[in-house]
C-alpha cells in the first residue's frame, strides 16, 4: 500500500469513524519500511486534520456533490493538502494521489480533475475560503464561537496558534543533571535548544527529533513535556515525608516530575481509570528510575480503592476538552462536540468533590487542565468553592499566564506554551 493510500485509511478511521489519530496511527506506522515513509504519513495525517475545515471548503467548491466513498473523499483532501501546504512537487502530488485510488478506477479521473482545477484556479478558490470563517480559521464554527465568547480579545490568536506546528520541549531530570549541563550536552551533539525564561527545567529544541535521537532519553535524563505542564510540580509545594496523590495520572509525565522534584516523599499514589494507560505510567517511571504506587480506579469512586489514609497533597489533572493542546492533537477539532463540554464540566465537579474527601486538613489540592475554556477552569473552581466552606483559594503569583477570577490561565502559544489552567486550594485545618 502506498503512503498516500495508507494515510487515507488512517484518516477514514478518524474522520468517519471517530477514532483518535494516535489510536489510528499506532498500528499502521510500524509496517512502513523506513523513517521517511513514516514521517510522510504522519505529516499528511496531521496536516489534513489541522486544515480539515479549509480543505473541506475547497472540496465543496471543486465538486458538484459530496464524495460518498470515504477513502476517495480523504484522498481528495490529501491531494489538496499537498498542493496547498507541502513542498511536494505538484506533478507528484497529483499523480501519486490519483494512483492511490488503486482499484477504484472511477475515482482516478475525479481526483485528477479536482487537483488540476485547484491548480488552475487556486487564487480564486483560496479567496473564497478566506471569506468563510470556518474555512479561514480551519475550526468548527461552534468552537470558534466558544473561543470568541470566552476570550473576545484573544480568540483570533488562539485559532491561529492551534494551526501552528507545536514545539518539542524537554523536561530535564534534575536528579541526574542540571538543565545547564544538559543544554551544553545538546550543543556538543549539534542539537540547538533554548531554555525557558519562565520554566527552569524546560528546554525547547529548535528542530523536533524522535525520542530515539534525543541524548540521554532512554537513560531517563530527560522527558518530553511542554513547559506549561511542568509548572504543576512547583505549584504543589512538595515537602519530604508527605503523602501525595496524582489523580487521572496517565500517561505519567506529571507523576514523574513530582518525584523528580521531591524524591523524599513518604509515598506517591497515582490513580487512573484505565489500566492499560497505567502501563504507560509504569514504563515512564521505570525509564526514569522512579517508583510510585499505581492504582487502576475511578477518581469519583474513591471508596473502591482508597485505604483511608489522607493525602497531604493532591494533583487533580482533570479529564478535559483538550482545547489547549489542539496544535498537538488536531483531531480534537473533529472529535470534540459542543455537547461534550457540559458533560466534562460535570465530571470535573465529581472528581473535585471526591478528591476533597481524601485531602488532609491543612493540605493542598492543585487542579489542572489542558483546556482554555472557562467552563472547565475558573467556572469549575467557582462552583466548587461555593459548595465547600472549608476550601480556600491560594492565589498563584507568577510571570506566566493570566490571572482570572479563580486560578491562572495560559493561552495556547503564549511564551511558546500549550494552553493550560491551574488553581490551588487548601483545606481548613
Amino acid at each position: 500500500m502506498s503512503t498516500r493510500a495508507l494515510a487515507a485509511e488512517i484518516l477514514v478511521q478518524v474522520v468517519h469513524h471517530g477514532s483518535s489519530l494516535n489510536a489510528a496511527l499506532e498500528p499502521s506506522l510500524p509496517g512502513l519500511p523506513g523513517s521517511n515513509e513514516r514521517a510522510f504519513v504522519q505529516a499528511l495525517c496531521y496536516g489534513v486534520l489541522r486544515w480539515y475545515w479549509r480543505l473541506e471548503k475547497l472540496l465543496t467548491l471543486l465538486t458538484r456533490k459530496p464524495i460518498k466513498d470515504e477513502r476517495i473523499h480523504l484522498l481528495a483532501l490529501i491531494g489538496l493538502y499537498q498542493l496547498r501546504y507541502m513542498r511536494v512537487k505538484a506533478h507528484a502530488a497529483v499523480s501519486e494521489t490519483v494512483a492511490a485510488a488503486g482499484s477504484r478506477a472511477w475515482a482516478k479521473p475525479l481526483l485528477n480533475g479536482i487537483l488540476r482545477t485547484y491548480q488552475r484556479d487556486q487564487a480564486r478558490l483560496e479567496a473564497a475560503c478566506d471569506s468563510d470563517e470556518a474555512a479561514a480559521f480551519a475550526h468548527p464554527r461552534w468552537l470558534t464561537e466558544q473561543f470568541r465568547r470566552d476570550w473576545p480579545d484573544r480568540y483570533r490568536g488562539l485559532l491561529e496558534q492551534n494551526n501552528e506546528p507545536p514545539p518539542l520541549t524537554l523536561r530535564v531530570n534534575r536528579l541526574k543533571q542540571t538543565p545547564e549541563d544538559y543544554l551544553e550536552r545538546l550543543s556538543r551533539a549539534n542539537i540547538q535548544a533554548r531554555p525557558s525564561a519562565l520554566c527552569p527545567t524546560a528546554l525547547t529544541l529548535e528542530q523536533a527529533l524522535s525520542v530515539e535521537a534525543i541524548p540521554g532519553f532512554a537513560a531517563g535524563e530527560v522527558s518530553v513535556q511542554d513547559g506549561a505542564a511542568q509548572f504543576a510540580a512547583a505549584l504543589m509545594n512538595l515537602q519530604p515525608g508527605q503523602r501525595v496523590l496524582d489523580l487521572c495520572a496517565a500517561p505519567g509525565g506529571k507523576t514523574a516530575h513530582l518525584l523528580e522534584t521531591c524524591p523524599d516523599l513518604d509515598e506517591l499514589v497515582a490513580v487512573d481509570v484505565s489500566a492499560p494507560r497505567l502501563g504507560r505510567v509504569r514504563e515512564n517511571l521505570d525509564r526514569l528510575g522512579l517508583d510510585a504506587r499505581l492504582i487502576a480506579g475511578d477518581a469519583t469512586q474513591a471508596r473502591d480503592w482508597w485505604d483511608g489514609r489522607p493525602f497531604d497533597r493532591i494533583l487533580v489533572d482533570a479529564p478535559c476538552s483538550g482545547t489547549g493542546v489542539i496544535r498537538r492533537h488536531p483531531d480534537i477539532k473533529l472529535l470534540r462536540q459542543p455537547g461534550d463540554i457540559p458533560q466534562l464540566a460535570l465530571n470535573q465537579q465529581r472528581i473535585l468533590d471526591a478528591a476533597w474527601t481524601l485531602l488532609a486538613p491543612g493540605g493542598l489540592l492543585l487542579y489542572a487542565t489542558c483546556s482554555v475554556l472557562r467552563a472547565e477552569n475558573e467556572a469549575a473552581i467557582g462552583l466548587f468553592l461555593a459548595r465547600h466552606g472549608d476550601a480556600r483559594e491560594i492565589p498563584i503569583i507568577a510571570d506566566w499566564g493570566h490571572p482570572v477570577r479563580h486560578g491562572r490561565q495560559i493561552l495556547t502559544g503564549e511564551d511558546g506554551f500549550d494552553g493550560f489552567y491551574y488553581s490551588r486550594l487548601d483545606k481548613a485545618a
